[in-house]
């Protein structure tokens, strides 16, 4: 289902025109007419989009442009197509309302939502129809979409916005003040962001106010996304400053909302009804679900605005349909890995 709709998105583009789309059917079609590309390959067809021609890259006008944080260099730019907001919206609801089902709290869906994203205006560019202002994926998004049902964001992204683009120390600061003082008398029910942020929010509001967020808030859950080792290195430390409220990973990125946790089992369940997952392992490329527990290779994702895009993510079979994204795709992240799978006589 999730090839043939995106088959259809790249067949309203020029890259998905060159590279024989009306021909292509099936899996092995596609894999044979679209090579694994990385963003530094797609990065002119963006750049391209930016100055006025999109129909190369994308299938629709983008609605707004997302930025990346750029861990892991120069921050990447995506196109937000409509195709593409749909999924990221749909997919990043899940584990929430998964969430809610499980324990029967429909407050989850309800309730207040500590917004603690990035700012969603940082920089701009220049294109032939005017100025385009962009920012963070995660703050991009809280913008676009803020609120699930009665509840939502708090305080609101645009506010967010105001205090200005900078991410520095100072300035996180700031944000988080203004988090405090717009929250801290409401109920809040969750948090939801990237883990490091709301770990350092958690420790700002112990070390200025005195007190750790467990005294203010009851939180029913904490949905962590972003960075690796959510359950083994951020779990422990949110849950001692928030309270033993539940750590739910989300598998996010400015890319696309790919996989969630979906029950007690530390592990994400990828989302293949909107997304295409390949993997390359072993000198080979396999989809996904043809995985076995222990094997593990580098991501390659299809997505509405990027055909088989190498993401620069690691990742591991748990067993069936159940994944750990372990890192990126960097030499002491791999050497990490093969020294914990030799330490831990992991079976291959």
């Amino acid at each position: 289902m999730a090839l043939r709709a995106l088959l259809g998105e790249y067949s309203k583009t020029g890259y998905g025109r060159e590279r024989g789309i009306v021909n292509i059917s099936a899996m092995a079609d596609f894999k044979e007419a679209f090579p694994v590309l990385g963003y530094d390959q797609f990065a002119p067809m963006v750049q391209r989009a930016m100055q006025g021609d999109s129909a190369y890259l994308c299938s629709s006008e983008p609605i707004a442009y997302a930025m990346t944080r750029g861990t892991s260099g120069k921050s990447k730019v995506v196109p937000c197509t409509q195709a593409h907001l749909d999924r990221v919206f749909e997919c990043g609801a899940r584990e929430l309302i998964c969430q809610a089902y499980r324990t029967d709290d429909v407050s989850l869906v309800e309730g207040n939502i500590l917004n603690l994203n990035f700012p969603s205006i940082v920089t701009q560019a220049s294109t032939p129809a005017g100025m385009v202002r962009y920012g963070y994926s995660s703050g991009t998004y809280a913008r676009l979409k803020p609120t699930l049902g009665a509840g939502g964001l708090v305080p609101s992204q645009e506010s967010i916005d105001s205090l200005g683009p900078g991410i520095t120390k100072e300035d996180w600061q700031r944000r988080f003040e203004m988090v405090y003082d717009d929250t801290k008398d409401l109920p809040i029910v969750a948090v939801m962001g990237v883990s490091p942020v709301i770990l350092s929010f958690a420790r700002y509001v112990r070390s200025r106010h005195g007190r750790p967020p467990s005294e203010i808030w009851k939180m029913k859950a904490l949905f962590c996304t972003s960075v690796a080792k959510i359950h083994s290195v951020y779990g422990p430390q949110l849950q001692h400053l928030f309270g033993p409220a539940p750590v739910r990973e989300i598998y996010s990125a400015t890319e696309g909302v790919f996989g969630q946790q979906l029950d007690s089992y530390p592990y994400i369940v990828p989302n293949y009804d909107s997304y295409v997952f390949e993997v390359k392992t072993g000198g080979r490329v396999l989809l996904l679900h043809e995985m076995k527990r222990g094997q593990w290779g580098r991501l390659i994702v299809s997505t509405p605005v990027f055909p088989r895009y190498d993401i620069g993510d690691m990742v591991e079979c748990l067993g069936p349909n159940y994944f750990r994204v372990f890192g990126r795709a960097k030499p002491s992240v791999i050497l990490e890995h093969m020294l914990h799978r030799v330490l831990t006589a992991w079976a291959t």
